[in-house]
């Protein structure tokens, strides 16, 4: 089936206009609905919203590939529309859409859909077909572009379809792999990228893709073997086993289209590691590369950290509100410490936010542990972090101890090394030891899972259920309540009092310089993570300081407040001073960045730092050290002014739990200001 066969001329726009992506998606569907495809209109577009839910079907480019597999399709059918002003679709490089094609197909086991998509995906990679079609002066020549576009397509299809090179060629031949979590776009646009570039550069190959459709162009096992190089280019798993004693490249799906000519050589150049495989199959990690020690452990923090930020922000925002409740009751200076509770409304969000804080350290150290072990860890993980969370317990709330009975031996040494007297020091070892849990439980039930290969299949059924979560927790407690509890209660001791004392020596401005420059470094990378992490952690500091009788006003307290403050603003930053920017200075930037402006202004008021990635990532040395300046600047007269943030996240919406909202508010639009005028004056003209 072609293309051109789908598409009915009452079904394509070339003057479309939408104000966001559902009415972008509404006016697709009542374009298909026009062609005559659908029997159920109102149930297909429920079938279009519920994949677009899934992911966005915004590829890049100023493309989106929306599609639906429903009942309510009476045949397969093909949508278009221009949009020549653009319209925001969530794509995955945060461009507007120019240009929009919408699948309908049956819901039989054929999968046209998928067929079509990927011959769709593949044409799309092609600029001089997507301008064809953008410019086309009628629905006729948008027709005609497709056509030859496709007709030159299968001719090259039928040219290369010759056999692979034989075992007498001296041809060099390659095998590749290409698959995403989504199994559409990026799949076959990989697959196509390897392929164009191996004929370009005269060799053999064969691209297996791993797509929604399930595996097709399946590599055998007599082309594996005569293969001189094995790339594989994946987001997902891949069967890998298959590949052992062979060199193969191990890479992120996005690099097959982009470093086609670059993995093809490395693949022949004799470089690239071989894989060894193992009794699990090992499969390549899900960023699809092969991970050294520090990526890896990077990877299985972000796990942790990425599923403990709902219950920060939501706990954090709550607490905060009790904080802000009690404050307009005038209880903000005599409240002491019980301040956040002090009346019945502000308690119950003290009360449901704290028990949701409560749950980050446990949750981190949970899927650490999940990420390193998989399942079995996430039980061994979750105990790890609550003893992170509780330290250990207090010796005196036992009866053997109350009872004054003389111990010796073994009992002595557990109860000196265990537990904690009632006025000795802290072994609440909090979020540090919540991630020192994490990595400590996965790492023990990978072992364990090691240790368990030599026991009887009949034993399979308990491995999960009896023998990880019990051995684990037994052995996860004890290093936790001997070794890490005391030893990261005393680092969080000192990481209190250096808070006490850049607080008292006026240096909280130099903390939040620092902080607010790394936000805008990377825009959600590895460092603005730090930043954050860090922030996440002074607020959990602070709240136990409070429970421990601290007042609010005190400077330790008040440092951890100040800092993350400092980072909030320095994430709201980038945004809104390169929105800035493209309407001060236009000529800086393209039609599609200025275009974008608006969205820009949206996320840097709500703390989404990552609006700014498409401009630091088309012109990372020019735009990069002005947003990190700009940060940079917000963040240091945030802690100049003493502004203080108890919520974790929110941006704007979070401002009445700010402490000196109008120069908060002042110090973030001085930063903005920053960047945007240095965006004036460095960055070059926009082509």
């Amino acid at each position: 089936m072609r293309i051109i066969d789908l598409l009915d001329k009452r079904s394509i726009r070339l003057d479309g206009m939408a104000s966001d992506k559902k009415d972008a998606l509404d006016k697709m569907v009542e374009l298909m609905a026009a062609g005559g495809k659908i029997n159920d209109v109102d149930k297909y577009r429920e079938g279009v919203y519920a994949r677009e839910e899934e992911s966005t079907t915004g590829i890049g480019d100023g493309i989106a590939i929306p599609h639906c597999k429903s009942d309510a399709v009476k045949r397969p059918g093909l949508a278009a529309m221009v949009v020549p002003d653009g319209v925001e679709f969530a794509s995955l490089d945060g461009q507007p859409v120019n240009l929009i094609f919408l699948i309908a197909a049956p819901n039989t086991e054929d999968n046209v859909h998928l067929d079509v998509l990927s011959k769709l995906s593949v044409l799309l990679m092609d600029e001089t077909f997507t301008e064809g079609l953008k410019n086309a002066g009628s629905v006729d020549e948008f027709l005609q572009v497709i056509d030859a576009a496709e007709s030159d397509r299968d001719e090259e299809k039928e040219e290369t379809a010759e056999p692979a090179a034989g075992a007498g060629s001296t041809q060099k031949f390659i095998v590749a792999v290409t698959g995403c979590p989504t199994g559409i776009a990026h799949t076959y646009m990989a697959a196509e990228a390897l392929e164009k570039k191996a004929k370009e550069l005269g060799y053999q190959i064969k691209v297996e893709t791993r797509g929604s459709g399930g595996a097709k162009n399946v590599l055998s096992a007599e082309e594996i073997g005569r293969a001189d190089g094995i790339i594989v280019a994946a987001d997902t798993k891949v069967p890998m086993e298959r590949f052992a004693g062979k060199r193969v490249v191990v890479t992120k799906v996005a690099d097959g289209i982009n470093k086609s000519e670059e993995l093809i050589n490395k693949a022949l150049d004799g470089s690239a590691p071989v894989y060894e495989g193992g009794a699990e199959d090992r499969e390549q990690s899900d960023s699809g590369e092969k991970e050294s020690f520090g990526h890896a452990a990077y990877k299985h923090l972000m796990s942790g950290v990425s599923h403990m930020l709902p219950f920060v922000i939501g706990g954090g925002i709550m607490t905060a509100i009790a904080f802000l409740i009690d404050t307009i009751c005038g209880y903000g200076s005599i409240g002491g410490g019980d301040f956040g509770s002090c009346t019945p409304l502000s308690a119950l969000f003290k009360y449901i936010g704290g028990l949701s804080m409560g749950m980050m350290v446990p949750v981190l150290a949970g899927y650490i542990a999940y990420s390193i072990a998989d399942r079995p860890g996430l039980a061994v993980g979750f105990a790890g972090g609550l003893l992170a969370a509780n330290g250990n317990a207090i010796l005196a709330g036992y009866p053997f101890a109350a009872a004054g009975e003389s111990m010796g031996g073994f009992s002595k040494f557990i109860a000196d090394f265990a537990f904690v007297g009632e006025n000795s020091g802290n072994t609440v070892s909090g979020f540090l030891g919540g991630i020192v849990a994490g990595f400590l439980a996965g790492f023990l039930v990978l072992g364990l899972k090691k240790v368990c290969e030599k026991l009887p299949d009949a034993l399979d059924g308990i491995k999960p259920t009896l023998i990880y979560p019990l051995v684990g927790i037994f052995a996860v407690g004890v290093l936790m309540c001997m070794i890490f509890n005391p030893l990261i209660g005393l680092v969080n001791t000192g990481l209190s009092n250096m808070l006490s004392g850049i607080s008292d020596a006026g240096m909280i401005t130099v903390l939040g310089l620092i902080l607010g420059a790394m936000m805008a470094i990377d825009m959600g990378g590895p460092i603005n993570k730090a930043a954050y992490v860090f922030g996440t952690g002074m607020l959990a500091t602070a709240t136990q300081m409070m429970n421990e009788g601290a007042q609010s006003s005190d400077p330790a307290v008040q440092a951890c407040y100040i800092a993350m403050a400092s980072i909030m603003i320095g994430g709201m930053v980038p945004p809104v001073g390169i929105a800035a920017a493209c309407k001060l200075f236009p000529h800086k930037f393209t039609t599609a960045e200025r275009g974008s402006a608006v969205s820009n202004i949206v996320m840097g008021c709500s703390f989404i730092t990552e609006g700014a990635i498409p401009f630091a990532a088309s012109d990372p040395f020019h735009v990069i050290p002005c947003t990190m300046v700009g940060a940079g600047v917000a963040g240091f007269l945030s802690a100049l002014f003493r502004c203080t943030l108890m919520a974790p996240h929110g941006g704007i919406f979070v401002f009445a739990t700010v402490g000196q909202p109008f120069l908060y508010i002042l110090a973030w639009l001085i930063g903005s200001a920053v960047t945007a005028v240095m965006l004036g004056f460095i960055k070059k003209n926009a082509k």
